[in-house]
């Protein structure tokens, strides 16, 4: 059902044009339709913050519950900014005092950069576990994506990231481990998931915590895994948001901090990504590349239009059933009150009764 343009946010304009439902809120108010808020944790940097958005907010929107969805970005001050994140975050995104106000009935926390091995000692940490230790105790479920689940199962469960000693980057096929719980409902047994990681919380880490694990693949790990009670709080590893585009991006990025002189190493390629013929055609341009570095000539400019072109997404429509699932026990489960995110006859350690 549909996203609600409760506020001037340009990404609810972006989503209109690229043929997603957003109604405007004077619209929203005539249907008699129950509303559902989810907030948006953005810890992104701000050349993904837009772009995040977009892509949760269109998951989100594409799930198909009988809902109005009203999104609530916010983010954490002490994060490094431009200007224009800044001011973009200033003049569109809610403060955390007013998220806790209004009340979520959902959340959803993105990942962040993050310098240096020690999650600890970012400067997000702080206000994270302060979102989380909130969250539990007044949201229904918390989706903790990548990063956030680093941190969450760090300081909520004792288990630190594993350094991989290499960038885990790629799209990579994944099985259901469980087909009995509500989120995987309905999802195809074997179906692929975007990775984009230098860490990673192994199987064994989830098992110790307790954390029932329910998709893995056996060349990136664990993607999916929940709380004890099935729902407080949701995992993911992958990026099952990413837009088709969004590893040629991360991949673009990378070639062009190699040019400047930020990185040794000309990247890899991601892993079953690019087609053979796109492949060719980057490393006809990393050839390029090379050669006006060696001559000090200026360097062409990278072949996105050429790349860009029929790439392929395997991961998006397994993306949207399992976000669809997550809402749909959400709805089920949350108080209509906001601020009373359990109903009576719910026991919170176990809000979606598969203990009985």
């Amino acid at each position: 059902m549909p996203l609600v343009a409760h506020t001037d946010l340009p990404s609810f304009l972006r989503l209109r044009e690229q043929g997603e439902t957003v109604l405007a809120r004077d619209h929203a108010l005539q249907q008699d339709i129950r509303e559902l808020h989810i907030g948006l944790l953005n810890m992104m940097p701000d050349a993904a913050l837009e772009a995040t958005e977009r892509q949760f907010f269109r998951l989100v929107g594409e799930s198909n519950q009988i809902a109005q969805f009203y999104m609530h970005p916010f983010s954490i001050a002490n994060l490094p900014r431009t200007d224009r994140g800044r001011a973009h975050i200033e003049k569109y995104y809610e403060s955390f005092e007013q998220i806790k106000q209004a009340g979520l009935d959902a959340l959803i926390i993105t990942g962040a950069n993050v310098v240096g091995p020690e999650l600890s000692t970012q400067p997000f940490w702080q206000p994270l576990i302060e979102v989380i230790d909130w969250a539990h105790a007044n949201v229904t479920s918390t989706l903790c994506s990548c990063l956030a689940t680093h941190a969450v199962l760090e300081f909520r469960y004792g288990q630190k990231r594993r350094p991989l000693g290499f960038k885990r980057w790629g799209v990579y096929s994944h099985r259901l481990v469980s087909r009995t719980h509500p989120l995987i409902t309905g999802v195809n047994t074997r179906f692929d998931v975007p990775h984009s990681r230098f860490n990673q919380i192994d199987r064994a880490q989830f098992d110790a915590a307790g954390l029932p694990v329910l998709v893995e693949s056996g060349a990136a790990g664990v993607h999916l895994a929940v709380s004890e009670d099935q729902l407080r709080l949701v995992f993911l590893q992958g990026h099952p948001e990413y837009d088709s585009i969004s590893l040629l991006k991360e991949y673009k990025r990378e070639v062009l901090r190699f040019i400047n002189g930020e990185s040794e190493e000309y990247p890899p390629f991601p892993e079953n990504y690019f087609t053979l013929q796109k492949q060719a055609i980057l490393d006809e341009y990393r050839h390029a590349v090379l050669k006006a570095k060696r001559e000090n000539a200026t360097v062409p400019d990278f072949p996105e239009a050429l790349i860009s072109r029929e790439l392929d997404n395997t991961w998006h429509d397994t993306a949207e059933a399992i976000i669809n699932n997550w809402i749909g026990q959400v709805y089920q489960v949350t108080n209509v009150d906001r601020k009373k995110p359990f109903k009576d006859t719910i026991n919170p350690d176990d809000p979606l009764g598969l203990r009985n």
